[in-house]
């Protein structure tokens, strides 16, 4: 039972800090290497609540890795500002890594793509012959 009820307390405080983090680098963050559309798509806290591992996915930006570079010099900022939203005994510290999840799916989408189309001309040809 203290097992289940801590790892909900660390669900909600991921979800919180999913939702803050979020906000404060679209809203707040005014870093010029931090460039596209950023959006969290997981965060993960320790334990004892001193890090937190935030992982984004960024559209239009020109470079991932300025952004990530970005985004690991501002993150002293993002976290004085959860200090200040978040009533939490520790602020994590945060560390920023890409999400490839996104890229993954769609790569493996293009190849099923690709197999279909290759099966289907497959069958038209089967069909005529």
């Amino acid at each position: 039972m203290q097992k289940e009820n801590h790892n909900f307390k660390l669900d909600r405080i991921n979800e919180e800090l999913k939702r803050e983090i979020s906000n404060i680098i679209n809203y707040e963050l005014k870093n010029s290497k931090v460039t596209g559309l950023i959006s969290v798509t997981k965060v993960k806290t320790t334990p004892d609540l001193r890090y937190a591992r935030v992982w984004i996915s960024a559209l239009n930006c020109k470079n991932k890795k300025d952004t990530l570079l970005g985004l690991k010099q501002s993150s002293g900022f993002i976290r004085s500002v959860i200090a200040k939203k978040i009533n939490m005994r520790i602020t994590p510290e945060l560390v920023f890594e890409f999400d490839d999840t996104m890229e993954y799916g769609e790569k493996i989408d293009n190849i099923l793509n690709d197999i279909m189309k290759n099966v289907n001309k497959e069958d038209r040809k089967e069909t005529e012959e």
